[in-house]
């Protein structure tokens, strides 16, 4: 029986995305992500036909909304294909972290062109496969322009996309027209599978030509013969297209034998992604953090009878604030390509009177209170460094700390 269970994980630039991960009762053989078209969501028809088709086949898949698009929060003006590559590779960490990482990723339309350019950067992956996908995406930041050529001059307006109204801005022509997805496609060190159809009317066929030339040894090409741009005229198309693709992808992921005879297994010197182990010692405070592959310290002041090897716990949890802040300034700025040449983030943990605080809801006793002192460096304007302080609240760190938070603790 297929399940198919929504989720929601933190974008790249902190909105919450919706997604569905379908899959079997049993452990699959291997794990998918899914990146849908333009302006399309998850749970377009031909997307959740291939995903069950898919899942039959051993292969589970994570199909998820891009930012300001289908359940997902954020405004669709404020992004562009730079930021759904960073909302792809977060959907990337959320897999590693909750499940298990994606060996194959899948990318229809735009989503292809999204898969191609951040495939080298997801180190589990041994395969990618488009669909419909464009060579360049410079050709549908043109086709944006002729529906509404007032964004030659305009910074904004309101265009008809697939019978839907969306409002777009200047700023995702430019990002459209920068990105060079054949250059990905040289570099690519993936088995690479190009699913196009020679009627495409949405991208024409020329598109799969060209990447096919571009890219290395393991590739193929499968014709879709007659099926329209989005696989929904004929569902047999999108059935044909998930065939094709577990057959193909199962000469490179592996069977599912394969997979229970040899499980992965975390090293003795690597913790898997997400899981952080704390060990204690007989005496004294110390404490060893490992995470991942690193080793770190803490500890107490000698003040109240630690050591001072490392931090105490509370620096470890304003660093975390910190850092994900600082990360996330520095996601947006390049997102929007902005000079931002660095940031410093002074923080302070203290504790006050429920009734100094005018914006808490408590009322009585003492609060937790942590103040954040960001420093951007950089020719940035007033309207941007007004922006970079309004994204600092909006760390993935930040939200968690304010948002409903539960630990669970049992013994082992």
């Amino acid at each position: 029986m297929i399940q198919s269970q929504r989720v929601t994980f933190p974008g790249a630039f902190g909105h919450d995305l919706a997604a569905r991960l379908d899959r079997s009762e049993e452990p699959p053989r291997a794990c998918a992500l899914f990146a849908h078209c333009f302006t399309c969501s998850k749970d377009l028809k031909a997307t959740a036909r291939i995903s069950r088709a898919l899942v039959e086949r051993g292969i589970a898949v994570l199909r998820f909304d891009f930012t300001g698009l289908g359940e997902s929060e954020g405004d669709f003006a404020d992004t562009n294909f730079s930021s759904n590559l960073e909302d792809l590779l977060a959907a990337v960490d959320y897999m590693r972290r909750e499940h298990q990482a994606p060996s194959l990723l899948i990318g229809h339309s735009l989503g292809g062109a999204a898969v191609l350019a951040t495939a080298g950067r997801v180190d589990e992956a041994v395969a990618v496969a488009t669909i419909g996908a464009p060579s360049d995406t410079g050709h549908l930041g043109e086709g944006i322009l002729r529906s509404a050529p007032e964004l030659e001059e305009a910074d904004e307006a309101q265009v008809v996309l697939a019978g839907r109204p969306f409002r777009i801005r200047r700023q995702l022509i430019d990002d459209l027209a920068e990105q060079n997805v054949l250059s990905a496609v040289r570099k690519l060190d993936r088995a690479l599978l190009v699913l196009h159809s020679p009627v495409d009317d949405v991208v024409d066929i020329d598109h799969a030509r060209r990447i096919y030339q571009a890219a290395r040894h393991p590739k193929s090409f499968v014709s879709l013969d007659t099926a329209d741009h989005l696989l929904l005229e004929d569902p047999a198309d999108a059935r044909y297209v998930a065939e094709v693709l577990a057959a193909w992808a199962g000469r490179y992921i592996g069977s599912k034998e394969e997979t229970d005879e040899a499980p992965a297994e975390p090293t003795a010197t690597s913790l898997p992604h997400g899981e952080v182990r704390v060990t204690g010692g007989g005496n004294g405070y110390r404490q060893v953090v490992r995470a991942g592959r690193h080793e770190l310290a803490a500890d107490e002041p000698t003040s109240v009878g630690g050591t001072d090897v490392g931090p105490n716990p509370y620096d470890y949890l304003l660093a975390a604030v910190g850092t994900c802040t600082n990360m996330t300034l520095r996601m947006y700025a390049d997102r929007k390509k902005w000079p931002l040449e660095g940031v410093e983030t002074a923080l302070r943990h203290s504790k006050i009177h429920a009734d100094d605080c005018q914006e808490c809801q408590s009322e009585s006793g003492k609060i937790d209170l942590i103040e954040k002192e960001l420093q951007v460096h950089g020719p940035l304007s007033d309207e941007q460094r007004e922006r970079l302080l309004e994204i600092a609240g909006r760390c993935p760190v930040h939200r968690t700390m304010t948002s409903e938070t539960v630990i669970r603790s049992r013994l082992v």
